[in-house]
């Protein structure tokens, strides 16, 4: 699903969190710079409580339609764990919250990774 190309620094069967986001500016389904800001650092953290097992990546609506089209299901932000290309699990919305790096770890641990 992911060429190394895109992704060169990840192991074949990094599991990832694709965090999808609306593109940032004035509108309705955008996001502004200050929201994005406080959203890069919520994700941050996440990735510091993650640490090696998932792998955070940031998919911006505007840079890349499609990837976000592929997965939208009800509208961004949403997050999708994935590992080898296979979905294991996905929410609307951001993934904030001090529970969340420990669910997000124990559905990795369901899925037997």
């Amino acid at each position: 699903m992911f060429s190394s190309a895109i992704v060169p620094f990840l192991p074949a069967h990094a599991a990832m969190l694709l965090v999808m986001l609306p593109t940032v500016g004035p509108g309705n389904r955008q996001e502004s710079p200050l929201a994005r800001t406080t959203t890069n650092q919520l994700l941050k953290g996440l990735q510091l409580q993650l640490g090696t097992a998932i792998h955070v990546l940031k998919v911006d609506e505007g840079s890349h339609p499609a990837v976000v089209h592929a997965f939208d299901g009800r509208g961004v932000p949403a997050f999708v764990l994935l590992r080898d290309g296979a979905e294991l699990w996905r929410q609307q919305g951001l993934p904030e919250g001090a529970p969340m790096a420990a669910l997000l770890l124990s559905k990795l641990a369901e899925a037997g990774g």
